[in-house]
């Protein structure tokens, strides 16, 4: 059950955008940018207001990847999965923060410190393996930078 400011910020989200050619996923932006995730339980106040099924808007919330359906951790990880970072051992990178944080993609740690995301592009090809923390992009990420960053990043 959304509690009190989360149902008035799924309400805001639709109210904003419900006008929209083809408003769904605009709203579930709204939500998850309001919120952190778009919870369960705001799934069926969308499909109200849309007058879609609940399984129309649950299929656009588990389809795309960027929709989260938990809270986040504190910080947000994205490892960079294209090709340029690919070809700079970017899958050792992605094991190594994976082992180091004790989480798979689309995770939080225990301790809720971070969630960690897949992206397949961060614009930084000349400078792979790339990272993103919290909208601030790293370069040439190897192991040892990966736990400075995240270390430096724990303590915020």
């Amino acid at each position: 059950m959304l509690d009190d400011a989360a149902l008035a910020a799924v309400e805001t989200a639709i109210a904003a955008r419900k006008d929209l050619a083809g408003p769904l996923i605009p709203i579930l932006h709204g939500i998850q940018d309001a919120l952190g995730y778009v919870p369960d339980d705001a799934v069926p106040v969308v499909a109200h207001a849309l007058n879609l099924s609940r399984a129309e808007v649950e299929g656009v919330v588990s389809f795309y990847h960027y929709f989260r359906r938990h809270p986040p951790g504190r910080h947000i990880i994205h490892l960079c999965r294209a090709e340029a970072c690919q070809s700079m051992n970017a899958r050792a990178l992605e094991a190594h923060a994976k082992h180091r944080l004790g989480v798979d993609f689309h995770g939080t740690t225990a301790d809720g410190s971070f969630t960690l995301e897949p992206v397949y592009c961060l614009g930084n090809c000349a400078l792979s393996p790339a990272m993103m923390v919290d909208g601030e992009l790293y370069g040439r990420v190897s192991a040892d930078r990966f736990d400075a960053v995240t270390a430096a990043w724990s303590r915020k």
